[in-house]
């Protein structure tokens, strides 16, 4: 049943996604604003259909902590799931995302009008001082940046390895940051077919205000992240094995 219901999101998602794609043509001719709301509505349409068909529910915590204004989220990577979802949770957030995806026809397009914030990785001190840059613009805006300070997906579990991109933006923009923990990829493995049922945990922590020390604040970030996303994969494989379900 796990897979068939897996099979079934997988080709929905895609048609959806499509569906999405075709429905932010016009949204060119608009606002940035506007592919934002596109966007947004696709991630709460994904939310829906994981429920509905794979019996993955969705549970926030600590939305009371999301300071207002301007902001950079932190939050631990796992899955595809949190490059959508997270989206639903800001007025007007901006991914910090890897130059290459902006380069997918009609997908990349949409991100670059939505003003998503492109790294090129291969440039390093370079491309660090252009995110900066950019984010410095976005932030006058009073958007929220999304950041994955680990640069990709880590397995559940797996030993973290947070890059200094983030405390380098947090040293630069001056703004608060909001440190994100998670269980997506018990539920959403990444490099995998499947959707396991249960409940996607997503506790936003206490966020760090600005001024502190570049090391100090990567060494805060990682900590409280950490401990905070190990509870909710205790808690999400317990949920596992009580239906029956091995872990990813």
């Amino acid at each position: 049943m796990i897979l068939l219901r897996s099979t079934v999101f997988n080709l929905v998602f895609y048609v959806v996604l499509v569906a999405y794609l075709c429905a932010t043509l016009p949204a060119y001719f608009m606002q940035r604003r506007a592919m934002i709301a596109v966007a947004r509505h696709w991630a709460k349409t994904n939310i829906v259909l994981l429920r509905l068909i794979c019996g993955i529910k969705v549970d926030f915590r600590g939305l009371e902590k999301i300071p207002p204004g301007p902001l950079i989220c932190a939050s631990k990577h796992q899955s595809l799931w949190e490059t959508f979802a997270l989206i639903t949770l800001f007025d007007d957030p901006a991914y910090i995302m890897k130059r290459e995806l902006m380069w997918i026809p009609f997908f990349g397009w949409a991100t670059w009008k939505a003003g998503m914030i492109a790294v090129d990785r291969g440039a390093r001190g370079a491309a660090l001082e252009a995110m900066n840059e950019r984010a410095k613009t976005e932030i006058r805006k009073g958007r929220q940046l999304i950041i994955f300070p680990e640069g990709t997906r880590r397995a559940p579990g797996a030993e973290p390895k947070y890059k200094f991109g983030v405390a380098h933006l947090y040293s630069e923009i001056g703004a608060p940051c909001l440190p994100v923990a998670l269980n997506s990829g018990l539920f959403w493995p990444r490099r995998s077919f499947m959707r396991y049922p249960g409940t996607i945990r997503v506790v936003m922590c206490d966020p760090i205000q600005p001024g502190m020390d570049k090391q100090a604040f990567l060494a805060q970030v990682q900590s409280e992240i950490e401990a905070a996303t190990a509870g909710l994969i205790e808690q999400g494989r317990a949920e596992l094995q009580a239906a029956g379900i091995e872990p990813p």
